[in-house]
């Protein structure tokens, strides 16, 4: 072989070599991502068998496959050293105190020093993903270096240290944004007898409701005139004038709304998805003049959150509002009842953070059990947050009243079901993005709203009770009481019973 040939190969060799080396670093030295597929099979099997799954359960490598395959977001809970009982005292907290701010900034040198072995020029902006919240002892970052990870892990003052954007079995990125919109549109082809009944002044009674004597409980002057339900949701639509300026008309008076956005980088609690719009309704929708549906509670305030960008929590920014929004809650003393029909596979401590300190604060917390989509119809357990003990956990099911709803989940931690479901296929109304014809929807979505509707009923009838008595009165309300259904929990509430 030629001289000139032998060292165009050695050439060739070389840069072969060089691509390979580019391949499995960044520019900045960071390691490629590992591929998700060993971790998804391992949160798959968790989720199975443990019904639920927690950060704390992988490795190092594994949370850091997790990170180099989403945003790289790192939520970081700590703690002075020694702290203990930290859920009993989150509401007390103060972050502002020598040892909780010692304990901080401690965890974030961390961070910051691990990471600057990468990037010596990075500031501490630079790593810092979103605002912190002043009420929970927990930040979110950027992390590059997955030694950032094992440096965390190995401190006293650490509590948890979770990546909040990955989720297993995840589609396209198209199909995860819009998960569970699209579908609040009015719909002119509803039959009267069948679909609705018209009452008074001139609105629609959804079928469903007669399942649970909610009309009964009205006819008693039960309408939760006083209570005010916060629901966390996709946001409110704008053009919806009965979540709006026709908020009070007919027989709902005297109540407010209150629009709020928590969730990071958007400026306006419009609903851009439409599955919020139809939770307020199904919640609280006037008992108008206007020929549209009418909620549960017609008399109750509404404070609206927009907390995430549709209803599959799986993205960090979605995370952070949520858990933005539950402090809200938390802090908000006219609110009562919280209701969100959200959730994710995985448990977020910082939303599990942010659901404790409301829940310390007196609220009643009600989250939908799941329904499923495509990468997730494998798992029919009760998904996070419906499953923390601090939740009240519900789900759909079908006329027959022995089934749950076809894409609904149940099992051991669903405390109740709402009839939502025909057995023909056919689904609650509520109010559309626009307009005065209903829309409908269906899943433990609609029944959470539904469940939150009821309680404000019984909260208004006695308004000096605490949350463990409105919860006990819907509870001994139910038709599987004094017995728990492992699939249902106590059942179906009958409103009437629960409002007497």
């Amino acid at each position: 072989m030629k001289k000139s040939t032998l060292l165009l190969f050695a050439a060739l060799l070389l840069a072969v070599n060089a691509c390979r080396k580019q391949e499995s670093t960044t520019s900045a030295g960071q390691q490629a991502a590992p591929d998700p597929g060993a971790l998804d099979e391992f949160i798959r099997a968790k989720l199975e068998t443990e019904e639920q799954f927690l950060w704390s359960w992988a490795s190092d490598e594994q949370i850091w496959t997790a990170l180099s395959n989403s945003d790289f977001v790192l939520s970081v809970g700590y703690q002075p050293a020694g702290f203990s009982n930290i859920d009993d005292k989150m509401h007390l907290l103060d972050l502002q105190s020598p040892e909780w701010k010692a304990a901080h900034d401690a965890i974030f040198r961390i961070v910051l020093d691990s990471e600057r072995s990468l990037n010596p020029a990075l500031r501490a902006s630079d790593i810092l993903a979103f605002e912190e919240n002043a009420h929970l002892p927990v930040f979110d970052v950027y992390v590059k270096n997955p030694q950032t990870i094992t440096a965390l892990r190995n401190s006293s003052l650490l509590r948890y240290a979770e990546p909040i954007g990955y989720e297993p079995y995840m589609t396209t990125a198209s199909e995860r944004s819009s998960s569970g919109c699209g579908s609040n549109t009015p719909q002119t082809g509803l039959v009267a007898g069948s679909d609705y009944t018209v009452i008074t002044p001139n609105c629609k009674q959804s079928w469903n409701y007669s399942y649970h004597n909610i009309a009964q409980a009205w006819n008693n002057g039960n309408t939760g005139a006083g209570t005010t339900v916060m629901i966390i949701d996709s946001g409110c639509s704008t053009s919806q004038d009965n979540l709006g300026s026709a908020f009070n008309q007919g027989s709902s008076s005297g109540r407010t709304v209150t629009k709020y956005v928590t969730l990071p980088g958007a400026t306006s609690p419009n609903d851009p998805c439409g599955h919020g719009t139809s939770m307020m309704g199904a919640c609280t929708a006037p008992r108008g003049t206007d020929g549209n549906a009418v909620g549960v509670a017609y008399n109750a305030n509404l404070v609206a959150v927009r907390g995430a960008d549709d209803v599959y929590l799986d993205t960090s920014n979605e995370t952070v509002g949520v858990s933005n929004a539950y402090t809200l809650a938390g802090n908000t003393a006219s609110v009562k009842i919280v209701s969100m029909s959200m959730g994710r596979l995985l448990t977020a401590n910082q939303i599990r953070d942010a659901i404790i300190y409301a829940y310390n604060n007196g609220k009643l917390i009600f989250c939908a059990a799941g329904t499923s989509f495509s990468w997730t119809a494998w798992f029919a357990g009760v998904i996070f947050p419906a499953s923390m003990t601090q939740a009240v956990a519900v789900t759909g099911i079908k006329t027959n009243l022995t089934s749950r709803c076809s894409a609904c989940h149940s099992g051991s931690k669903v405390d109740f079901v709402v009839v939502m479901e025909k057995n023909s296929d056919g689904h609650p109304l509520s109010l559309a993005d626009y307009g005065n014809d209903p829309s409908t929807v269906g899943g433990s979505s609609v029944s959470t709203a539904t469940t939150a509707g009821i309680a404000a009923l019984v909260w208004a009838k006695y308004p000096s009770w605490t949350r463990q008595q409105v919860f006990d009165r819907l509870k001994t309300s139910s038709n599987y009481y004094p017995s728990r259904n492992s699939e249902f929990g106590w059942g179906r509430i009958n409103a009437q019973t629960a409002t007497q």
